[in-house]
């Protein structure tokens, strides 16, 4: 717990407008994912078809759309981001896996990538000064 603390006030001490930029984009790509997914499910289901055999992929498919619209509501606004961010590394790690398994899509494979880096980076980080988190903080 000490540790987290340590980051937090690293974190605030160190913040940056183009970091809390960075956490929004996030969001809202990860937010307008979600949105896609549910627009077009066909391409949910084209992703997953390389795992379409193994148990839990209906699970998959349900868990997919939440967490990428809440999640990235979440991340953008910088609520509860270390969370919203544990609740998308699995997605994320499978994206970078699904195009291994499947058909390789360079572009998908370097965005999933990226969009991995960047959640870790946040993982650690945290949500930053400009936050709903550092508000709420604030207000005690």
């Amino acid at each position: 717990m000490s540790a987290i603390k340590s980051l937090n006030k690293w974190a605030n001490a160190h913040t940056y407008y183009f970091l809390d930029l960075l956490r929004v984009a996030l969001g809202v790509f990860l937010f307008l994912k979600g949105i896609n997914f549910v627009s077009n499910t066909q391409i949910l289901v084209d992703l997953i078809k390389p795992i379409q055999n193994l148990a839990g992929s209906v699970l998959i498919m349900h868990y997919v759309v939440p967490a990428h619209l809440i999640g990235g509501v979440l991340i953008a606004f910088g609520l509860l981001t270390r969370w919203s961010v544990m609740a998308q590394l699995p997605l994320l790690v499978g994206a970078v896996i699904i195009n291994f398994i499947g058909d390789m899509n360079a572009t998908n494979l370097v965005v999933a990538i990226f969009v991995t880096i960047l959640s870790l980076f946040f993982l650690f980080y945290g949500s930053g000064k400009h936050s709903v988190d550092y508000y709420l903080k604030m207000q005690q």
